[in-house]
């Protein structure tokens, strides 16, 4: 028990250490004036191809409402994304990427993905591939709880 304590222990310990360091690491690769969130924000819109909502955006990205709208409104007020109310239901809005938002984003893209392919070709792309089904049942595994 002692020792599945420590194991415990010590891998999230090295999990939170890594999203710390690959933070810091993506948010200084990122173009001027653009943070990590909204990467993600848009780099999730881009690939789903479809227009979210706020509260389907706070959930996919494990926020709360108030921190996805106030991403959201930076991402309009830079122009990178287009929100109008939803016309089934007036209280809720839609999201959808603008074309400068997808600029911006693959802009952002192009600026991380050599600092990223720099890691995996230092680790080795065997042990990345052979690492990725333990992270992803480690993720849907925290996702159930």
């Amino acid at each position: 028990m002692e020792e599945t304590h420590s194991l415990a222990v010590s891998l999230f310990s090295e999990i939170l250490m890594a999203e710390q360091l690959a933070k810091s690491r993506l948010g200084k690769a990122l173009p001027k004036g653009m943070e990590l969130s909204h990467f993600s924000v848009l780099n999730h819109l881009a690939r789903a191809g479809l227009e979210r909502s706020p509260a389907q955006l706070a959930k996919s990205f494990h926020v709360t409402r108030g921190a996805m709208t106030n991403t959201l409104n930076k991402l309009e007020m830079a122009g990178y994304v287009h929100i109008r109310p939803d016309w089934d239901d007036a209280r809720r809005k839609m999201v959808a990427i603008s074309p400068a938002g997808r600029q911006a984003r693959d802009a952002a893209l192009a600026s991380i993905v050599p600092v990223i392919s720099e890691v995996v070709e230092e680790l080795g792309g065997d042990r990345v591939r052979a690492a990725l089904p333990i992270l992803r049942e480690l993720r849907a595994k925290l996702e159930d709880d």
